[in-house]
């Protein structure tokens, strides 16, 4: 069954795939959400970072590296 909900203008967003399932995870905040992006890097997680949503595509694409 899929889920349909809308994605939050000004929001960052990020895939983590677990197995079979893909989860999108959003957060306010870059800072917040690189934060959370690398954690479930580190912890192995396949992860694809998709940016800051603007209302009708994404932007800040690029994926972020460890600091």
């Amino acid at each position: 069954m899929k889920k349909k909900f809308t994605m939050g203008a000004g929001k960052y967003y990020f895939n983590v795939s677990s197995g079979h399932a893909s989860i999108l995870i959003h957060r306010d905040e870059k800072e917040e959400a690189v934060r959370s992006f690398l954690s479930y890097k580190r912890i192995g997680k396949d992860c694809e970072w998709l940016g800051l949503w603007n209302g009708k595509g994404f932007e800040e694409t690029s994926s972020p590296s460890k600091r």
